[in-house]
């Protein structure tokens, strides 16, 4: 129940924690329009929370303070969780208690009280083009399967889009003609992505044997399993796994690497970062800004071996 000054307020009804997610977590499906994934945290989140109030009987999200926050976080860091995966939970708490003060439901957020842990922000992991050039040209021969990978790691770095944003692609989001492509983005934010060359016809190719062997006919998943399903994250992962072992890179590289090359590629090559920033869908221009620490370290790098006084 959530505790409330009632002298000279209505008293509301008791209303149960769990219940106080549930309303919340479709406030950031309707309002708000977070995707499923972001959702899914946040209410992992908050269920964390909840388990830590539920060991002190009597306790209520109402008698919530920020000592009671730190004391959460503090019980985090003892359970070995990172300062990354603590300020995230925080953020949480954050954006649930100023819900609920929106709401009227409590009179101030406690949570803003507690500070962020200090982050360093790492530097990507991402390929050099000479890397890229030979993951690209793993995928070997013209069967369905060998097409479809091709075209999967070139429109993965031809766009700089997330794995989920691409296995989610449908036919109708293709425009080859035009070489562009529409992602839906976190939150359902649409943007256009444009193809290169290389990506179009890698595309073109995987399709058109795709048409002939009639694979997926019964569904619009441009990028499809074996057996025509949608294809998954995992399956992504999977396959350049394997690509990377036979171009002989690092193992450390994820679907996600591709993404971070793409960005790095274009700020070396001149792109502003507000181009890049809107390519790659980030909502803050902070996000797109760590690719140019990349960039700052690899002039220094060359700086270093170049320069005869550096």
């Amino acid at each position: 129940m959530l505790e409330r000054n009632t002298s000279e307020r209505e008293i509301r009804e008791p209303r149960s924690v769990p219940g106080e997610i549930k309303d919340f977590v479709r406030y950031l499906s309707v309002e708000r329009n977070l995707s499923q994934q972001t959702i899914r945290a946040y209410a992992r989140d908050l269920h964390d929370f909840t388990d830590f109030l539920s060991r002190e009987p009597g306790r209520s999200i109402g008698t919530v303070d920020h000592l009671t926050i730190r004391g959460f976080l503090g019980e985090l860091y003892s359970n070995g969780l990172s300062k990354r995966s603590v300020a995230r939970k925080l953020a949480t708490l954050r954006s649930f208690f100023k819900y609920l003060t929106r709401s009227g439901l409590i009179d101030s957020n406690p949570a803003s009280a507690v500070r962020t842990p200090k982050l360093e922000r790492k530097i990507p992991h991402f390929l050099t083009t000479e890397e890229i050039d030979r993951l690209l040209e793993a995928p070997c021969g013209d069967t369905l399967l060998a097409l479809r990978d091709r075209a999967i790691l070139e429109t993965l770095y031809s766009t700089g889009v997330r794995v989920n944003e691409l296995v989610g692609l449908n036919l109708r989001d293709l425009d080859l003609g035009g070489a562009t492509i529409r992602v839906g983005g976190k939150g359902d934010r649409e943007r256009l992505a444009p193809l290169g060359r290389f990506a179009v016809e890698a595309i073109e190719a995987y399709l058109r044997v795709r048409k002939e062997a009639r694979i997926g006919e019964d569904n619009q998943w441009v990028f499809v399993n074996r057996t025509g399903g949608r294809l998954t994250d995992r399956s992504v992962r999977r396959l350049l796994d394997k690509y990377l072992a036979t171009a002989g890179l690092s193992g450390k590289t994820s679907p996600h690497t591709l993404r971070h090359s793409f960005a790095t590629h274009m700020l070396d090559n001149g792109a502003d970062l507000r181009s890049v920033q809107e390519l790659l869908g980030h909502k803050n221009l902070s996000t797109t800004q760590i690719y140019t620490h990349v960039t700052a370290e690899r002039l220094k790098e060359a700086y270093a071996s170049a320069h005869p006084r550096a």
